[in-house]
């Protein structure tokens, strides 16, 4: 059961902002027969959208702003105030 909860959670666009990038990764691997040496630059995007919205989350929290972790549309309208993603 929590493991099924897990994967809804990883799934969700409101709780993780980097399903783009994770699903760049899982599709660079599956492209180049899970060849890590070849998806360096995907697992790197993943890595920096993971370290952007963390930042953004501990100073939402430090904030006492809520949710901790901006929505879909918080996020999208941040990209677009920063002319692009910042990673």
């Amino acid at each position: 059961m929590a493991g099924k909860s897990s994967a809804c959670k990883v799934r969700n666009v409101d709780i993780n902002p980097c399903i783009e990038e994770s699903d760049g990764s899982q599709k660079c691997l599956d492209a180049y027969n899970y060849d890590k040496s070849m998806c360096s630059a995907y697992f790197m995007r993943y890595k920096n959208c993971r370290k952007y919205w963390h930042g953004v989350m501990l100073q939402r929290r430090r904030d006492g702003v809520k949710p901790d972790m901006p929505t879909a549309e918080e996020r999208e309208q941040i990209i677009t105030v920063l002319g692009g993603k910042p990673y």
